[in-house]
C-alpha cells in the first residue's frame, strides 16, 4: 500500500507539538540512551520500535486503567493503548531526526461487529523514498508485530472481507478525534467504550 503524507512538508514530521513533545527532558533523555550503540539512522529507529513495543506495555495487556496520551506522559508512566504508544514512538524517532508520523487501520473489534481504529506509526529514513509502517502495540500470543521496513509485519492485517481498511495517510500530529478521545477519558474502561469508530 502506497503511504501519502497529509502535510506536503517533510519537516511537519520533525515537529513538535502538544502529544509529540519530543523536546521534554524525558523524551530526550531516552532518545539520547537508545542512540548509544546505534550508529545509523536504521539501528537507532529499530532500537527506538523495541523499547516502545516491549518495555511499555499495552495497558489493555496488563490492565493498567491510566490513559495516556503525551508521549513523555506514556514515557513516564510506562503505559498506553496502541494510540498512545504510537505517540511515543514518533517522539523518539523525532528526537533521532527520523521523520515519522501517525497513521491507523479500521479493524474489527473484539464484538466482531464494532469498527475500532488502531494506531500505527510511519518512518521515512534517510535516503528513502517511501515511507514503512511499523506496530508498536507490543506483542502477546497470536500478535507477533516485528521491525521491518522492506515488508509489514503489523500487529494485524487488514481483512477485506470484513471491511477493514489500512487508511494510506501519514498524519505528522494526532487526528483531533483520536486526541479527544485520549484526553477526555477519565480510565481506560472509558477509553475503551468511547474508542473512535472512523477517522
Amino acid at each position: 500500500m502506497e503511504l501519502t503524507q497529509q502535510s506536503p512538508d517533510l519537516d511537519a514530521y520533525l515537529a513538535v507539538d502538544e502529544a509529540i513533545d519530543h523536546e521534554h527532558p524525558r523524551v530526550v533523555e531516552a532518545a539520547t540512551r537508545l542512540a548509544r550503540g546505534t550508529d545509523t539512522a536504521y539501528a537507532y529507529a529499530r532500537a527506538a520500535f523495541e523499547f516502545v513495543r516491549d518495555t511499555i506495555p499495552h495497558s489493555a495487556d496488563s490492565g493498567d486503567p491510566r490513559v495516556t496520551w503525551r508521549a513523555s506522559e506514556v514515557l513516564a508512566a510506562r503505559t498506553g493503548i496502541c494510540y498512545a504508544k504510537s505517540i511515543a514512538l514518533t517522539a523518539l524517532l523525532r528526537a533521532g531526526g527520523i521523520p515519522a508520523g501517525l497513521c491507523y487501520q479500521r479493524l474489527v473489534g473484539r464484538d466482531g461487529a464494532t469498527p475500532v481504529i488502531h494506531g500505527l506509526v510511519a518512518l521515512r529514513l534517510p535516503g528513502a523514498r517511501d515511507w514503512a509502517r511499523v506496530d508498536p502495540r507490543g506483542n502477546k500470543p497470536g500478535i507477533d508485530a516485528q521491525f521491518s521496513l522492506e515488508e509489514e509485519r503489523l500487529a494485524w492485517v487488514a481483512r477485506e472481507e470484513f471491511n477493514e481498511v489500512d487508511y494510506p495517510g501519514v498524519y505528522a500530529a494526532p487526528p483531533e478525534v483520536i486526541l479527544r478521545a485520549l484526553k477526555s477519558a477519565r480510565d481506560r474502561s472509558e477509553l475503551l467504550r468511547n474508542l473512535p469508530t472512523a477517522l
